[in-house]
């Protein structure tokens, strides 16, 4: 199977870096500065999906392009599988701090989360047009 034709990676670099940067500087400050009241703890949950969006957005990009799949992905869907990841360390750090996280539990997530993201590309795969991108 030929490689599909990706979007460009250096936009995807450049957010990355820019994501996880801020993400690290503010749970840095967020860790040094703050008390955990509960203004804090939301901000700690939006810097964590932030962080992990970042990390994840050239690992979701190099996944797509060493293992392409039928239909073509868009920048959109690399943002949203980004996006999904943080969200997953979101839930793990959520369950965790209320001492409820096991490790089936953070596979039934994961497991979860792959599902609705297979069911959306599943959607998209079906109202795809073959040269409609073309």
């Amino acid at each position: 199977m030929e490689k599909q034709n990706l979007p460009p990676f250096i936009p995807f670099l450049a957010s990355a870096l820019i994501l996880t940067a801020l993400g690290l500087a503010g749970l840095f400050l967020l860790f040094n500065l703050t008390l955990p009241t509960l203004g804090p703890r939301w901000l700690f949950f939006f810097l964590t999906t932030i962080t992990a969006s970042g990390l994840a957005l050239p690992v979701v990009y190099f996944l797509h392009w060493r293992f392409p799949s039928p239909t073509p992905v868009t920048p959109g869907i690399i943002v949203r599988q980004a996006i999904w990841v943080g969200l997953y360390f979101d839930l793990l750090a959520w369950f965790q701090m209320g001492r409820f996280l096991t490790l089936p539990l953070g596979f039934a997530l994961a497991a979860g989360l792959a599902a609705i993201e297979f069911a959306i590309r599943l959607a998209e795969r079906s109202r795809f047009v073959a040269g409609e991108n073309e």
